[in-house]
C-alpha cells in the first residue's frame, strides 16, 4: 500500500481522486491520506467534489468534517497552504505526492516535495528537466523506481498522440507527420473577453474556435526519440467542456491503405501494451459520445483516409477523465 497525497484539487484532481475511488483494484495498493486545496475554501470541498458539471453527481456520501475530508467513510486529510516548504508529507507518510496544480512542473518545483519528505513526485503536465516522462502504453519499461523519482506523465494530448504514433511508426515507418488537437476548453480560458497579452485567448471560450498551441509534439520526441524533431503540432480550442479530437497527418515510408491502418489500430488495441489504453470505433459518433472513456485515445475509423503515401487518422480522448485514469494506473502498476 502507498500513500499518496494530490496538490491540487481543480478538475485533473477531482477526476483523479474519483477514478481511486472507483477502482476496486486501488483498495489494496493506493491509498489517498492528504489533498492540499492551496488557496481554496476547506469548507466547499465537499460540494465541489460531489457535485460536478462534467462528471455528474458522486453517487456516495460526501463530507468535510475536522478539516477531513470524509467519501462514503473513507478519510483524507485536508490542508491549505501555498508555501511547499510549510508543508510536512512525512507526517502523512507520503509515498508519492500527485502534483497537480500544473505550477511545480520543472525540477526545481517537483523537488520542494521530495525536500518536505515525500519519495516520490507524479506530475500531470508536461515536464522540465524531470527524471523520466512516462506515456502508459508506449514507453512503460523507461521507468526505473531505483533511479527516476520525479516522474511526469505527459499531458492529455501526449496521452492520446503517442499510441498512434507508436502503431503507425512501428507498422509503417513515419517521415513526417503534423498533429492537431481539437481541444476542449480549459479553465485556463476566459468566460467573457479580458485584456490579456495573448490575443485569442483572452477571448470567450464557449463563444468561440480559438488557434492556440500545444508542446504535446516535444513531449513525443522524449518518449519516442525516433521521432524526435518529425511531429509538428498545433491545437485548436472549442466551445465544449471536455473531449477533444486528435487530427494527424503523416507520410509514410510503406505502403499504406485505409484498411492496412485500422487493421493496425485493431490489433494494438487488442493485446500487448495498449490494450486498455487505445481503442477502435466504427460507428458514425460525436464528441458527446466519448464522456467519461477511460481509454487514452480512441481511433475513429471511419475517418481514416489515404492519398498515396499520406495518411489521415482521428482519435477521440477524454481529455479530463482519460488522462486521470492513466495517472491511477500508473500508480497502481509501479506499486
Amino acid at each position: 500500500m502507498v500513500n499518496v497525497a494530490i496538490n491540487g484539487f481543480g478538475r485533473i484532481g477531482r477526476n483523479f481522486l474519483r477514478a481511486v475511488l472507483q477502482d476496486k483494484s486501488c483498495h489494496e495498493k493506493i491509498k489517498v491520506v492528504v489533498i492540499n486545496v492551496g488557496n481554496a475554501n476547506i469548507d466547499y470541498i465537499a460540494h465541489m467534489f460531489r457535485y460536478d458539471t462534467l462528471l455528474g453527481i458522486y453517487p456516495g456520501d460526501v463530507q468535510i468534517k475536522n478539516n477531513e475530508l470524509i467519501i462514503d467513510g473513507y478519510k483524507i486529510a485536508i490542508i491549505s497552504e501555498l508555501d511547499i516548504n510549510k508543508i510536512d508529507w512525512r507526517k502523512y507518510l507520503v509515498g508519492w505526492v500527485v502534483d497537480a496544480t500544473g505550477k511545480f512542473t520543472d525540477r526545481a518545483g517537483a523537488q520542494l516535495h521530495i525536500n518536505s519528505g515525500a519519495k516520490k513526485v507524479l506530475i500531470t503536465a508536461p515536464g522540465n528537466d524531470e527524471d523520466v516522462t512516462i506515456i502508459p502504453g508506449v514507453n512503460y519499461q523507461d521507468y526505473i523506481p531505483t533511479k527516476h523519482n520525479i516522474v511526469s506523465l505527459g499531458s492529455c494530448t501526449t496521452n492520446a498522440i503517442a499510441p498512434i504514433l507508436k502503431v503507425l511508426h512501428e507498422n509503417f515507418i513515419i517521415e513526417r507527420g503534423f498533429m492537431t488537437t481539437i481541444h476542449a476548453y480549459t479553465n485556463d480560458q476566459v468566460l467573457l473577453d479580458v485584456e490579456k497579452k495573448d490575443l485569442r485567448r483572452a477571448r470567450a471560450a464557449a463563444l468561440n474556435i480559438i488557434p492556440t498551441t500545444t508542446g504535446a509534439q516535444k513531449v513525443v520526441g522524449k518518449v519516442l526519440p525516433e521521432l524526435n524533431g518529425l511531429i509538428g503540432g498545433t491545437a485548436i480550442r472549442v466551445p465544449v467542456g471536455k473531449v477533444s479530437l486528435i487530427d494527424l497527418s503523416f507520410n509514410a515510408k510503406k505502403e499504406i491503405t485505409v484498411e492496412k491502418i485500422n487493421k493496425a489500430f485493431e490489433l494494438a488495441s487488442k493485446s500487448g501494451q495498449l490494450a486498455g489504453i487505445m481503442s477502435v470505433i466504427c460507428e458514425q459518433l460525436v464528441s458527446s459520445d466519448f464522456s467519461g472513456n477511460n481509454n487514452s485515445v480512441i481511433i475513429d475509423s471511419l475517418l481514416t483516409d489515404v492519398e498515396q503515401n499520406m495518411g489521415k487518422v482521428f482519435g477521440w480522448y477524454d481529455n479530463e477523465w482519460g488522462y486521470s485514469v492513466r495517472l491511477k494506473d500508473f500508480l497502481l502498476k509501479v506499486n
